[in-house]
């Protein structure tokens, strides 16, 4: 692409870098837009010009959304139409976003001028959430450099939808009463967001022979089973944690790397994914539960190396009930 100062009498067919005398940028300029220039009072304008093999921005982005999504439905995406050297990418439903990282650094590092800005792997989706956008930054880029950014996109992107449709909250109590609603609301929230609907109501008592007896009744019931304890699990040898090896499940994880959401636990029990949820699920707020969730809803259950990375960013947003836990006696 050629691109600088150009007298008004050759620039005709070019495209206008910048906005001046009422023409829009990137304005393929023609007879009556040149005649508008010079009642301006312009000799000349800053124009992008086609070199030969080049493409104009608006092909080559939907040429690369094309090589980045060729089958739209079964990636579970929709593309904009292209504009200003731009195609949005967006989610047709629920579910997570599985790319390839090293694909998608590898298209970005052909041409500063030809970009995809996407969402963080597994980020949650919801039907109209964009994904990503593609932008061709300059007014165009040679086709050589599209075909090489295009043979990275093939394959780097797609949703994933959740595979599951229903899931068991067990919550336990310690006084032989239910406990208050808000940690069953919460959960129902989070799991709705992904198209689960939430079984009848489950309490357990607070004791290791009780809630063994309901998590093997439950995970005969469903492949999604959720513990929500009174108390707060703080040892892999604590009541539910270990209630789940006496019913002859399996410990994948206890503990995990973000805040808030530390006393997480992850296991399997039959067919079931169990997870215990950390007190801070309680809240809407953003914890480390929702990682899990949404991992395991969508048919990809994190194993213990799986959450022990989730630790890089995972220090999160503090929730409204736990104003600063983080400080330090007598710290900042």
């Amino acid at each position: 692409m050629i691109f600088g100062p150009l007298p008004i009498d050759q620039a005709e067919g070019a495209i206008l870098a910048h906005s001046v005398a009422g023409l829009a940028k990137g304005t393929v300029l023609a007879a009556p837009d040149l005649a508008q220039l010079r009642a301006a009072g312009l000799g000349q304008v800053t124009v992008a010009q086609l070199a030969p093999g080049d493409v104009p921005e608006n092909a080559a982005a939907q040429q690369l959304a094309q090589a980045l999504v060729p089958y739209p439905s079964g990636q579970g995406l929709r593309l904009s139409a292209a504009g200003a050297g731009r195609v949005n990418l967006y989610a047709t439903g629920p579910g997570i976003l599985m790319l390839d990282q090293a694909r998608l650094a590898a298209l970005n590092a052909v041409d500063p001028m030809i970009t995809i800005a996407t969402l963080p792997a597994f980020a949650r989706l919801g039907a109209g959430a964009m994904v990503a956008t593609i932008k061709i930054i300059s007014y165009a880029v040679s086709q050589a450099d599209l075909q090489r950014a295009a043979a990275h996109a093939a394959g780097s992107l797609r949703l994933l939808p959740p595979v599951l449709d229903h899931a068991v909250l067990i919550e336990t109590t310690t006084t032989g009463t239910p406990p208050p609603d808000k940690g069953r609301r919460a959960t129902r929230t989070r799991l709705e967001r992904l198209g689960i609907s939430l079984a009848d109501r489950v309490v357990a008592a607070h004791e290791c022979a009780a809630l063994s007896q309901v998590l093997a009744q439950s995970a005969r019931a469903t492949k999604l089973v959720l513990v929500l304890t009174a108390s707060a699990t703080s040892d892999i040898h604590d009541v539910a944690p270990q209630a789940l090896l006496s019913a002859g499940g399996t410990l994948t994880r206890f503990g995990m790397p973000v805040d808030p959401g530390n006393l997480l636990f992850l296991g399997q029990l039959g067919q079931a994914t169990v997870v215990g949820l950390p007190g801070c699920a309680r809240s809407p707020a953003l914890n480390g539960a929702d990682w899990v969730l949404e991992r395991v809803a969508c048919g990809q259950v994190p194993s213990s190396a799986d959450i022990a990375a989730m630790g890089v960013g995972g220090l999160l947003k503090e929730i409204p009930t736990r104003p600063r836990p983080r400080r330090s006696p007598g710290g900042q």
